[in-house]
């Protein structure tokens, strides 16, 4: 199963508020230059009625919603995670093995808790009846015989639906869905995929599996091809106590500069390699991220042979990663943040100083 919660966000802010009911409502991230700058984290169906979406300015929001009565809320990033860790209580407890995905989705495997689709759909009408009855809030839940279909059948039960995709049914169900509804591909995929005769899931599914690899490279490549085919060997497993630790900063200038983008990031290295001491933990994996000017988000990761929480190590990663970046992208950035991930507990890592230098 995928369990996903409902336009999570402004879901909640419905809850607590139950005037906001029936009228258009636009979480959004405010960045504090301007009364409107930042961007639309989640609306509910109601503002997407007007073509309001995630990652949307927030100016572009209100100019869409001007005649309606909206209500912009600012996000609420620590309540909602306290509210998605009650629901995921819920989830864990009805699964064989449980993987959170995301703040508001995560992935079930109850094959020893069923006798078949017919009663993985009861178990599915059961959680829901569960964290409506403890949360008040609804969940679209997809089910499939491995990961990447149940996620294609959540998308197809929203909102607040159930959808079963058996195994016989896997070709019929995905192969006419635009190839955008699968996994992976995102806007320049599709872009390059519709460039190459690819329209629907069914058309990558009988595409010829070399020239995907050409076109995608190896990993990508090969995950497309068996994808589109209802083919998916992930099994569901629980991750780390936590995922990853970051941090993201408003520029105090569009820039493409490194230095002027070092200059807001080195605090933010500092800040995230004491989060990770604080906690016992080390990191094998730092990342940058980028958002332009125009919004786009980029991301860049280094993997390290041994793990660390050093902070000179982290800001030195950094720096080389956003210095990297800075080469390939003319577009100036807006805002910029530090990742790190893949953790272990301290004590079972090495020193990395003399490794790394």
């Amino acid at each position: 199963m995928l369990a996903d919660i409902d336009y999570f966000y402004a879901q909640v802010e419905e809850r607590d508020n139950p005037l906001l009911k029936g009228k258009p409502v636009i979480v959004c991230v405010f960045s504090g230059r301007t009364e409107d700058s930042g961007v639309v984290a989640t609306a509910n169906y109601e503002a997407r009625k007007y073509g309001v979406k995630s990652g949307m300015p927030i100016a572009l929001a209100k100019k869409k919603l001007l005649k309606a009565d909206a209500k912009f809320i600012p996000m609420r990033h620590d309540y909602y995670k306290t509210v998605s860790e009650k629901v995921m209580a819920v989830l864990r407890d009805k699964a064989d093995a449980f993987e959170q995905v995301g703040i508001d989705e995560a992935y079930l495997d109850v094959s020893l808790k069923i006798n078949g689709f017919d009663d993985a759909e009861r178990l599915a009408g059961m959680i829901k009846e569960e964290v409506m009855s403890k949360e008040r809030l609804t969940l679209s839940i997809g089910i499939g015989p491995n990961k990447v279909i149940a996620k294609m059948a959540s998308d197809l039960s929203k909102p607040n639906g159930i959808k079963a995709i058996r195994p016989e049914d896997v070709v019929n169900v995905i192969h006419p869905l635009p190839v955008d509804r699968l996994p992976g591909v995102g806007k320049k995929t599709y872009d390059r995929m519709v460039e190459a005769g690819i329209a629907t899931v069914g058309d990558l599914a009988h595409f010829d599996r070399a020239k995907l690899v050409n076109l995608f490279g190896i990993s990508l490549g090969n995950y497309f091809h068996n994808a589109a085919n209802g083919v998916d060997d992930d099994l569901v497993h629980e991750k780390g106590e936590q995922e990853s630790i970051s941090r993201i900063v408003t520029l105090k200038e569009d820039t493409n500069e490194l230095e002027g983008v070092m200059e807001s990031i080195r605090p933010l290295c500092e800040e995230v390699a004491d989060k990770a001491s604080k906690r016992g933990l080390l990191f094998r994996s730092i990342g940058i991220i980028a958002i332009t000017k125009d919004l786009g988000i980029r991301t860049r990761s280094k993997s390290l042979h041994v793990a660390t929480n050093d902070k000179v190590i982290l800001t030195k990663v950094v720096d080389e990663l956003f210095s990297k970046y800075l080469e390939e992208s003319k577009v100036k950035l807006r805002r910029a943040g530090v990742l790190v991930s893949n953790f272990e507990k301290k004590g079972t890592g090495q020193d990395v100083l003399t490794r790394y230098f």
